[in-house]
């Protein structure tokens, strides 16, 4: 019968992190064959006595991660003194990292669950805004969780951005009449797309105000209200047809459409 073995998580934070390697590692080796006892906030020499001793009588193993090195060095010690067989899954890495960056480390226990699964959510939904701005991977476009469609100049890019922030992934899609939208665009769930429109008086200052910024004339269709009131019309029917949801942007903060997007979206 296989004798079991026991293997100390020691962490001077919640300990997940050296956990879920040593799990992943475990995989390799038949299941029930170790015990794994996992201590965390060790953050006093006391504490680090008191486990040591534990492990000692049992035979066990040590893995640890703690960035105060002072700490480290004498688990190191401790083990060595005790005869245990210890494995330091993080000061190797710092060291290596403070030379390839040119600063010690910040030695601040749970500073990488401050980067929280929230965090890499909201960095996940930029990256992929980003890529689907103006049209842009419409191979993807379905695994958007919101998307919005609209003429030039009715905020698309700053409210996908401003969602994005708040994890959710977005893209949006410029509809130019005389041009026929992607098929893309309507092979995603219409619950999920949104028309964005605009007073047409408001976006041709919009579009005025681009042109002089871009140093370029103001006498062409782009900014012609006529023109920028058939543009409307032209999406505001698209919408209809397809059953999209319909915002008006017009006199509004992107937080406050953001939020006015969501709540019809059913998402908040």
């Amino acid at each position: 019968m296989t004798t079991k073995q026991y293997v100390y998580l020691l962490s001077d934070a919640t300990g997940d992190t050296v956990e879920k390697i040593v799990d992943a590692a475990l995989t390799q080796f038949p299941k029930g064959t170790v015990l794994i006892k996992r201590v965390g906030n060790v953050r006093t020499r006391e504490r680090i006595f008191n486990t040591l001793e534990e492990v000692e009588k049992l035979r066990g193993l040590v893995v640890y991660t703690t960035v105060n090195q002072e700490f480290a060095l004498l688990i190191h010690e401790e083990c060595e003194a005790r005869g245990i067989p210890s494995i330091d899954m993080l000061t190797p890495l710092l060291m290596k990292l403070s030379s390839c960056v040119g600063s010690p480390p910040k030695e601040m226990p749970g500073l990488f669950h401050g980067i929280n699964e929230k965090y890499f959510q909201r960095i996940e939904a930029v990256e992929f805004s980003v890529q689907h701005d103006d049209g842009q991977e419409l191979r993807s476009l379905h695994f958007a969780d919101i998307v919005l469609a609209g003429v030039s100049r009715t905020s698309k890019t700053p409210l996908s951005m401003y969602l994005a922030h708040s994890g959710w992934k977005v893209a949006n899609v410029p509809i130019v009449m005389g041009v026929e939208p992607p098929r893309e665009l309507f092979e995603v769930n219409p619950k999920r797309v949104v028309g964005l429109i605009i007073d047409p008086q408001r976006l041709t200052e919009l579009r005025i105000a681009r042109l002089k910024y871009l140093n370029q004339s103001i006498k062409t269709a782009y900014a012609d209200f006529d023109q920028v009131v058939d543009e409307i019309y032209h999406a505001k029917a698209l919408y209809r047809q397809n059953n999209w949801i319909i915002v008006n942007v017009s006199g509004k903060a992107v937080e406050e459409t953001a939020n006015e997007i969501l709540v019809k979206l059913s998402l908040k």
